[in-house]
């Protein structure tokens, strides 16, 4: 029997930077291969080899994908007995923890001809800092963004009747947990389930909840106890023994889209824009928490203005990702073409004697 995939974002765009929890997975690793290169796009060919290996003999595997290539991977995580297999040079730099013991350095610097690329470092050069500024401005874009977006939930704020948000919490922990309690530490795991891309916002809630038996699907308007009630929710599991995943937002990286409890077969997240989803299959529960909000013309009017102008903050940043991605895509053609086939096959034959 083949192993489980599921796929994950590996680093988010946000508001304060790229965010990712690679540290959290050396950490946890009982052996980690850090794979240091240039920027490319051919070390995803390897990953994926990698993966269908495990899969094949019945692990379950954790995809990272590249948020700037819709088919690229950063890292594959084998999630028992904890191996991981990690881009570690770009856009992240990781460095080995445990060196010489379970933490494994693998370079591909000297994989390239040197003729080759000396030809393209002009243009490598120059087209690195197209590539950083259009991203300096994407962040200062997401920065925007994230500051209207906070005026829009303190819009929402001033309707909202957090009395019966509350007795909601209550009421979901209750038909969650009941008198569970499970005589062990918890299992906390944090992800990043989506980011901004050159494509506008991607996600990956299907893959990570589509073994569940109940998803609750959280509608509410920003700023109104979403992301407090999962928070919430996540602390009661932990409490009680449960196992927890949080997915956190790639906007407000303090900010959580969704808790996964896996004992339990259930996830809670939320479904509203940029990631709006529906009910969709037998176990899908909304969670309506926009009649809590009462009616008040002045505030609605308030808020949506707020929200066409974080709208268009966003269409910037988006734009501007777009040019980062482009230019990122033309440095790593350019890395690749200067690759020397035998001596990468050489590194990935030793990387393939230590699956």
């Amino acid at each position: 029997m083949n192993g489980t995939i599921t796929s994950y974002m590996s680093t988010a765009y946000t508001s304060e930077g790229i965010r990712h929890n690679y540290r959290e997975l050396l950490s946890g690793a009982s052996k980690a291969f850090l794979l240091k290169a240039p920027p490319t796009g051919a070390l995803s060919v390897l990953l994926r080899e990698v993966a269908q290996y495990y899969v094949k003999r019945g692990w379950d595997v954790e995809l990272f994908h590249d948020p700037l290539t819709p088919d690229g991977l950063d890292a594959v995580h084998v999630v028992k007995p904890g191996i991981l297999f990690v881009q570690a040079s770009h856009p992240v730099a990781l460095e080995p923890v445990q060196i010489g013991g379970a933490h494994r350095v693998v370079t591909f610097y000297d994989g390239y001809d040197e003729d080759r690329l000396k030809l393209q470092n002009g243009f490598i050069r120059e087209t690195a800092e197209k590539a950083e500024e259009a991203l300096r401005k994407t962040f200062a874009s997401l920065k925007r963004a994230k500051e209207l977006h906070d005026g829009w939930e303190e819009a929402n704020r001033a309707r909202m009747s957090w009395e019966l948000a509350d007795k909601l919490s209550a009421s979901l922990a209750g038909s969650l947990f009941g008198d569970l309690s499970l005589n062990k530490a918890p299992s906390v795991v944090n992800r990043y389930i989506g980011t901004l891309t050159a494509e506008g916002a991607q996600d990956f809630f299907d893959s990570v909840t589509k073994g569940l038996k109940r998803r609750l699907l959280i509608k509410a308007h920003p700023g109104t106890g979403k992301s407090t009630m999962m928070k919430k929710l996540g602390k009661e599991a932990e409490a009680r023994g449960l196992d927890v995943i949080y997915g956190w937002c790639a906007l407000d990286p303090g900010s959580v889209d969704l808790i996964v409890l896996p004992e339990l077969s259930v996830c809670v997240f939320d479904a509203t824009k940029p990631h709006e989803y529906g009910p969709e299959r037998e176990g899908d529960e909304i969670v309506d928490m926009l009649g809590m909000c009462r009616d008040d013309e002045t505030f609605e009017k308030q808020a949506d203005e707020i929200e066409a102008v974080y709208r268009e903050a966003m269409l910037d940043a988006r734009a501007y990702m777009n040019a980062h991605v482009r230019e990122i895509h033309s440095i790593r053609a350019r890395m690749d073409s200067a690759i020397n086939q035998e001596r990468w096959e050489e590194k990935f034959r030793t990387i393939r004697e230590q699956l």
